[in-house]
């Protein structure tokens, strides 16, 4: 295997790798988390007043 091969083989793996991201990033079911998320630098709420939940949502 030549290093044209690899370097192919890193070209698709990297494109493909930046599909699914954008896919996830823009996917319908993303949109409620990351308004939610754009929001939290304009809210006053102090961090010790959100719930277990709100802060780990993304362990979900």
């Amino acid at each position: 295997m030549g290093i044209g091969e690899l370097q192919t083989i890193a070209t698709v793996s990297a494109f493909i790798a930046f599909i699914a991201i954008a896919w996830w990033a823009y996917s319908p079911k993303n949109k409620k988390r990351f308004e939610e998320d754009a929001q939290l630098a304009l809210d006053d709420e102090d961090k010790k007043t959100l719930s277990e939940e709100q802060r780990n949502k993304d362990k979900r």
